[in-house]
């Protein structure tokens, strides 16, 4: 990773701070029983006021300064009773903060000051080495209703862009909310709204240009699954075209001027010694083309080089130079991917350096509205037959494959010229593969053993090959057994097997005392799998808001051989299935072979679009419900007479 922490710091710092109290605040915003009832429904706490005022003297020098008020209704309300400042000892600091907590009643019942909050490295688990500090504290809650007061105030010397308000946060009311922006008009300030249409009341005052946004009464609305915040909560983003970052003055009123301030910044980083040169040199003479080439080195550096994240220079946003990695055999995303850059430019193969907004389902970068939400840095070659992307953190990543993680999204490539802004490939179906093929005897008792292979690809692949390994065996085992339905076994034995060319192959041997779902007289009753394809289900709502989205487009797929016990036969096998939605199918089919004593069957399912838009989620619901049905059909064999 690269500087999220970071930037995710700056945009609390420039959320909250403090201004004096306001004593003509009215008493009633303490009163919890003064919350107009309409605003508890579906919310978790209220804000009962709130005013949020950051003043931009010029190129990074911002004060900011927050005063609010929240009622917290129930314990899930409860991050509301913490405050997190955090900031940077050379470019922010904490000029006052305070935070009071009162009753139901509105009775002040605890005062915190700065000198209570404890000071910390703010490390995030990735981080080994960061410049990046907090201050925080945490109030117990003991009852409900509570209101907790805060109001600080922050300075900082350093910014790129100016972050975002969020108007009403998940499963939260806001009873009067107000956010101004003071700037002085060289700095270029812009705003752009984001599911919501407000406007600003703007006005001047001396020498600055004043922008103040009010929401009142916002009732909140209950947070639905599978849908990311960014996609539905209202919000304004703020930007300014002249910034300073870190003591670097800079422009990002275009991708291009920004990436210029990037390449800058990256100027004296790829360092390698002439004799290191001339050995890459060699290391590739064997291949004829520059994406073998490519590979091989890709392969050098996942075999070599391991991913540290280290927050440090320039806001985590400088590379370590290529000779640092190269000597010490690790590096952060930004410090991999120069190596990987400096690796190719050795070997006489152009790319670039590429910063991105990575996570799962995360916004994609507005390619209207210059700024800075990137958090990550991968690798872009432009081939003469195609692009190709390379995540360089990754000791595991097939060459040329991004992921869930950084694909469909825009990336900002930094070229000799400056920033452009390109897309990430968009994963399809085919990308992320699952396909199983099992093989299972079933005993006269009712018992049964299956072996189960699962080749996988993308999404899949990763869970295999990254997530799983990082858990005990038997955490892994009940992580399969609860995610793919299996029915318990007596004996499950994970059998390790090939990762190659983008694909992991994994076996299970599988034992069960009692396989059959029922036996009554002479009959038994089977699931006719060992696992369920798909398992998923979605509520049944009146009327979904924001589209659903799943982790990527997928394609599964499974044959189930099931061989019948001596003496056994099929009375009832299941009938054939094929179901469609607009961006899927399902199809399962069954086949009983009377002179083998085998059911085999054979079952597809299909996503062609991960982003289901919520005019669909209706349609969806029902498809996949009737999938619910169709694998619950039962295999019915008897004795034979």
């Amino acid at each position: 990773m690269s500087s999220k922490l970071f930037f995710a710091a700056l945009t609390l710092l420039c959320v909250n701070t403090a201004i004096a109290q306001d004593k003509n605040i009215p008493k009633d915003l303490y009163l919890a029983s003064a919350i107009p009832e309409q605003l508890k429904q579906d919310a978790h706490r209220v804000v009962r006021y709130s005013l949020e005022d950051m003043k931009v003297s010029g190129p990074g020098h911002i004060v900011a300064r927050t005063h609010d008020i929240v009622t917290i209704l129930d314990e899930k309300g409860d991050a509301s009773a913490s405050m997190y400042l955090p900031y940077d000892k050379k470019f922010s600091s904490i000029n006052s903060a305070q935070m009071l907590v009162y009753d139901a009643q509105g009775k002040l019942i605890k005062k915190y000051s700065k000198s209570d909050m404890y000071d910390r490295s703010a490390a995030d688990g990735f981080s080994m080495i960061t410049d990046s500090r907090f201050m925080a504290l945490r109030h117990s809650v003991a009852s409900y209703p509570i209101t907790i007061e805060k109001i600080y105030e922050m300075s900082m010397n350093s910014y790129i862009d100016l972050f975002q308000w969020r108007l009403r946060p998940r499963e939260t009311s806001v009873q009067n909310s107000t956010y101004r922006i003071s700037v002085v008009p060289e700095v270029k300030f812009r705003y752009k709204n984001k599911n919501t249409n407000i406007v600003p009341n703007q006005e001047k005052q001396g020498q600055y240009d004043v922008y103040t946004w009010q929401v009142k009464d916002l009732k909140a609305e209950e947070h639905e699954d599978n849908v990311p915040d960014w996609s539905v909560e209202p919000r304004i983003m703020f930007a300014a075209d002249k910034f300073e970052y870190f003591g670097r003055p800079g422009d990002i009123s275009t991708w291009k001027s920004f990436g210029q301030w990037q390449q800058d910044l990256n100027a004296d980083v790829c360092d390698l010694s002439a004799q290191r040169v001339a050995e890459i040199r060699k290391m590739v003479e064997p291949y004829n083309n520059d994406k073998d080439k490519a590979k091989a080195l890709y392969t050098y550096m996942q075999q070599n080089m391991r991913y540290v994240s280290v927050q440090l220079g320039i806001g985590g946003l400088k590379p370590f130079p290529a000779s640092f990695v190269d000597k010490n055999k690790y590096g952060d995303c930004k410090a991999l991917s120069n190596y990987m850059y400096t690796l190719l430019k050795a070997a006489g193969i152009r790319s670039h350096y590429a910063v991105i907004n990575s996570g799962t389902n995360d916004e994609p970068v507005d390619a209207d509205f210059p700024a800075s939400p990137f958090n990550h840095v991968i690798l872009c070659i432009p081939f003469k037959s195609d692009t190709t992307w390379l995540e360089c953190t990754s000791n595991t990543s097939a060459f040329g494959k991004l992921g869930e993680f950084t694909e469909n999204r825009n990336a900002l490539i930094i070229t000799e010229e400056g920033g452009k802004l390109v897309n990430t490939p968009r994963s399809t179906r085919a990308d992320n593969q699952f396909n199983s093929r099992v093989l299972v005897k079933l005993t006269p008792e009712g018992g049964a053993t299956a072996k189960v292979k699962i080749l996988s690809t993308g999404g899949y692949r990763d869970l295999f090959v990254d997530e799983l390994p990082t858990i005990s065996q038997d955490q892994q085992k009940a992580y399969l057994i609860r995610s793919l339905n299996f029915k318990q076994p007596s004996a499950f034995d994970i059998k390790e097997a090939a990762d190659s060319a983008g694909t992991k192959e994994v076996n299970f041997d599988l034992e069960y005392d009692t396989f059959a779902e029922l036996s009554a007289g002479n009959k038994k009753f089977y699931r006719p799998r060992v696992f369920d394809l798909w398992q998923f289900a979605p509520p049944v709502t009146d009327k979904r808001r924001g589209d659903f989205y799943f982790d990527h487009p997928m394609q599964k797929a499974c044959t189930t051989v099931i061989s019948l016990p001596e003496g056994f036969e099929a009375e009832s096998v299941p009938e054939n299935v094929s179901l469609k939605f607009s961006y899927g199918t399902y199809d399962a089919s069954y086949k009983y072979d009377a002179a083998k004593n085998e059911l085999t069957s054979t079952v597809k399912f299909n996503l062609d679009k991960h982003v289901i838009p919520a005019a669909k989620y209706a349609e969806m619901q029902q498809y996949m419900d009737a999938i619910t049905r169709a694998q619950n059909k039962k295999l019915v064999i008897r004795k034979k007479a």
